[in-house]
């Protein structure tokens, strides 16, 4: 039998009681669900009235290939579509570019052009089905290509309802998928918020993400700290580009992790949405209720699925998504059991969906508003993550600010990280199937693949598209965005107007590289 350690931590290493009592709770501060400080949830009856948005994060290969496996996902159930782009797509780059070679369409699907975006949403009617975009570099374009295709299926902007990520600071921290520098990044940002404060108000305009913070290795603590620094940078700029805050703020979300430990992740949003409220509210003046309200995208932890007996990634799925919903998640993505040794076949996939509709419907998780309220456990690790959170968020604005604070970020999350290896190797940390109850098994056989020749192809398409496009109407739609990009004017209206003249996003972020430059980050050892 496995040893149980001698000592009993949180991920950020304070030390576990045996047992809690009224004694160890902070002082009360739960308020209502719906109401400031919105410990309790950001809805009255959180899901006993409505169940999160449930989502299957998924792109590969060509729009034609990935809107099979869309409408797959829409019969078994799914509520609403997440979308996984490949890594051209991600840094600005068409198929036919030499940067894109080999890596076209392998982690997610390519989309270059209005023509792969309409194959994309073929079938699917946008003003009833909410789309989460998981793109930041390039984020407004893949909006304004969005925008486009409703516009071609008759489905007006103000109709839409969805999400982009356009997190660029952690791209900067833990993840690199950026392109220009961070003061063009952030003007992108906040012109995306203007433009969809009055053209597509439903949509959100940021999911300020500290899941890929979490997945490089951050603890519950950093998560919550850097994630919610990152937001306050995000609020200041747009308030410094001359938005108010209430006008903009109730456009923001958020997008978290959802780990292991059970009681700490729903700890951990409770904590996150109390702090963000408290932040909204004092250092920023917001008054709109749907300001103060953290809205927030989980996901299960990609970095705890394991390549060795793929099958516990169920159980470890159905516990992480456990934490999302009692933590009072607006929408959860749960990984497939398969996906730490390839792309997830159809069967994992539905699996991993039918576990969100089995906590919704059988579990009785969801028939009541923050179930673990009160539970003097939970209430003291809330107050912890509330505290330490804050304490960082102090050193992160000594520092000034989250963009002058990226080294900071980096070396905490590279420290947090290393201590966790660290505890596997020592069996301080016991995983299942990797360093206890290990087994001989093979990996298994049915393993999806993204078709070999999907590269040269999607290559071929682009370059026809360029090639039958009206070219004085693409070249004047460029250079207008260049001339924008020299100057103050929104650009995202001109994004818009160029994707439909049939503009690519490899020659836009060309255009815009010409202009802004391109980030080239600071090496320290």
């Amino acid at each position: 039998m496995t040893d149980r350690p001698k000592e009993f931590k949180t991920s950020w290493g304070a030390p576990l009681k045996p047992v809690y009592g009224p004694q160890d709770a902070p002082p009360s501060d739960l308020g209502a669900p719906g109401e400031f400080p919105f410990t309790r949830g950001v809805h009255p009856e959180m899901h006993r009235k409505r169940l999160w948005t449930m989502r299957q994060y998924a792109g590969f290969g060509s729009a034609v290939e990935t809107n099979k496996r869309y409408r797959f996902l829409l019969e078994q159930g799914q509520t609403g579509l997440s979308v996984a782009f490949d890594l051209p797509t991600q840094m600005g780059y068409d198929p036919d570019a030499p940067m894109a070679r080999g890596e076209t369409g392998k982690v997610g699907v390519s989309i270059a052009s209005l023509e792969d975006m309409q194959d994309l949403f073929e079938g699917i009617p946008l003003d009833r089905v909410s789309t989460s975009m998981t793109i930041n570099a390039t984020a407004s374009i893949l909006l304004a290509l969005y925008v486009a295709t409703a516009r071609r299926q008759g489905i007006r902007a103000d109709q839409l309802s969805g999400t982009v990520q356009n997190d660029i600071l952690k791209e900067y921290i833990a993840r690199g998928t950026y392109i220009f520098p961070p003061g063009p990044s952030m003007r992108l940002i906040t012109d995306t918020f203007a433009y969809c404060k009055d053209r597509v108000p439903r949509w959100n305009t940021i999911s300020i993400s500290g899941y890929h913070m979490r997945e490089a290795g951050c603890t519950a603590v950093q998560e919550v700290a850097f994630t919610l620094a990152n937001g306050i940078a995000y609020v200041q700029a747009a308030v410094d580009a001359g938005l108010g805050v209430d006008v903009f703020a109730p456009q923001l979300s958020f997008f978290f992790n959802a780990h292991n430990n059970l009681l700490e992740e729903v700890a951990k949003f409770r904590a996150a949405r109390r702090l963000w409220a408290r932040i909204m509210r004092e250092r920023f003046s917001a008054r709109d209720p749907r300001s103060l309200a953290l809205r927030f995208h989980a996901q299960t932890a990609g970095s705890m699925l394991t390549a060795q007996q793929p099958e516990n990634n169920i159980v470890r799925v159905t516990v992480q998504a456990l934490a999302a919903v009692l933590g009072g998640c607006q929408s959860l993505h749960t990984n497939s059991m398969d996906e730490a040794l390839a792309l997830p076949t159809e069967r994992a996939v539905r699996i991993a969906l039918r576990t969100q509709q089995i906590l919704a419907h059988e579990s009785g998780v969801a028939d009541v508003a923050d179930s673990l309220g009160g539970a003097f456990a939970v209430e003291r690790l809330t107050g912890d993550i509330e505290e330490a959170a804050r304490v960082y968020i102090g050193k992160i604005d000594d520092l000034g600010g989250a963009v002058a604070a990226i080294p900071f970020m980096q070396r905490e999350i590279q420290d947090a990280a290393y201590r966790y290896q660290r505890e596997v190797e020592d069996h301080a940390r016991i995983v299942v199937g990797v360093n206890e109850h290990v087994t001989d098994d093979l990996p298994p056989g049915n393993l999806f693949q993204v078709d070999a020749a999907v590269g040269a192809a999607l290559a071929e398409r682009v370059a026809r598209a360029r090639s039958t496009r009206d070219r004085d109407a693409a070249g004047r739609a460029l250079d207008g965005l260049e001339s924008a990009a020299r100057g103050r004017d929104n650009l995202l209206p001109l994004l818009v107007a160029a994707v439909e003249v049939g503009v690519t996003l490899g020659e836009l972020c060309d255009r815009l590289r010409g202009v802004f430059g391109i980030h080239r980050p600071s090496v320290t050892f």
